[in-house]
């Protein structure tokens, strides 16, 4: 399976929504909190161009939100 990895906050409720997405579907993903993780806030707007979150990538895509149909294909998850 490809890496996945999320940066979130903790309010965020799409952050939520896509980590219980994860769970659910027993994607194993590396979270960080771009709240409290400066180096890791930096990473993320490198790679997604903005601050808003979630970001997450799986294996070179960037998805931004929590887009269900899109996560879903990167994943294979049907």
């Amino acid at each position: 399976m490809k890496k996945v990895t999320i940066y979130s906050t903790p309010t965020c409720h799409y952050c939520n929504l896509a980590k219980d997405y994860f769970n659910d579907n027993q994607v194993k993903y590396e979270a960080f909190d771009v709240a409290s993780d400066l180096e890791k806030r930096k990473e993320m707007m490198e790679k997604s161009g903005q601050l808003g979150v979630p970001v997450i990538t799986i294996g070179d895509e960037v998805v931004v939100g929590f887009d269900r149909s899109r996560l879903a294909k990167l994943l294979e998850i049907n």
